[in-house]
């Protein structure tokens, strides 16, 4: 039996978008970069309406431990795909320490 402990950075994207396509570019991105994620359908519900999306996690995994630093980038890297593939203007990274919210809207303030 192996006991591995590491730094724990839990980090969180959140996006709207279709959950079936969601997984499909986070399995992409796995494939191409040797990554593993978690892929959450949920519904954000908003003044004026509700909208399905996604909680994308990515932890700092004991068998390949990495630096809180890394695993943020990781999560910035695949959010600017999830954004572009799932035909959003924003998303929000969450992570202990900070939260990033990326926008293309024009109005972006």
């Amino acid at each position: 039996m192996i006991y591995t402990e590491t730094v724990s950075y839990p980090v969180q994207i959140w996006v709207a978008g279709d959950h079936a396509k969601a997984l499909e570019f986070c399995r992409a991105y796995c494939d191409e970069t040797g990554f593993c994620v978690t892929v959450t359908p949920t519904t954000y519900a908003y003044t004026g309406g509700q909208e399905a999306g996604v909680v994308v996690g990515l932890i700092n995994y004991g068998r390949f431990p990495s630096e809180p630093a890394a695993i943020f980038a990781r999560a910035k890297e695949l959010t600017l795909k999830l954004i572009e593939g799932l035909g959003q203007q924003s998303a929000t990274i969450q992570a202990p320490d900070k939260t990033l919210w990326i926008s293309f809207r024009d109005e972006a303030a």
